[in-house]
């Protein structure tokens, strides 16, 4: 496996923090506040915030490292909670096109946190997923749900793919 390295003009290394995932390349434009990055899968530039940052890299991560087919990732999926507009940052689809893991997206300046938890539980009450994954690009927390019994493990790793199908 060869490493690619970051494609970030020099003056953009400062406002991105490294991250503990492996080093992809992106396409960054704009000057100071109006930074943008291009995200593949919606085929436009979006704003570069920390959190986009997160997101792209996880992106990359799950694509190259997991084996995640791009065309069933879906990024920021609106719905509706309790009669409120939200989105889910990565919604992975099976190859029936039907959900099985929420991925929520945080800042590398965010704590993962009991409240972060609870967002996620909560967006997944119209999902209902059987994988969760929470990731602020420095720390990474997956867990499967076995929504009959009620119970859910936390995983030592970011499941494969094919390993969501099971």
């Amino acid at each position: 496996m060869h490493e690619t390295k970051y494609l970030i003009p020099q003056k953009y290394k400062t406002k991105l923090k490294e991250l503990n995932l492996p080093q992809y390349s992106f396409k960054i434009a704009g000057k100071g506040e109006h930074e943008m990055i291009l995200d593949p899968l919606r085929r436009k530039f979006v704003k570069l915030t920390p959190e986009e940052w997160v997101r792209q890299n996880f992106i990359q991560y799950l694509i190259s490292e997991g084996k995640y087919p791009p065309g069933l990732l879906g990024i920021e999926v609106l719905f509706k909670f309790n009669k409120l507009k939200r989105r889910v940052d990565i919604l992975v689809h099976n190859r029936l096109g039907e959900p099985v893991m929420i991925v929520e997206c945080k800042s590398p300046d965010v704590k993962i946190d009991d409240k972060v938890f609870e967002q996620i539980a909560t967006y997944n009450m119209s999902f209902k997923v059987p994988w969760l994954v929470v990731t602020n690009g420095i720390h990474h927390y997956a867990c499967r749900i076995d929504h009959e019994a009620m119970k859910f493990d936390y995983l030592l790793v970011i499941p494969l793919y094919e390993d969501l199908l099971i």
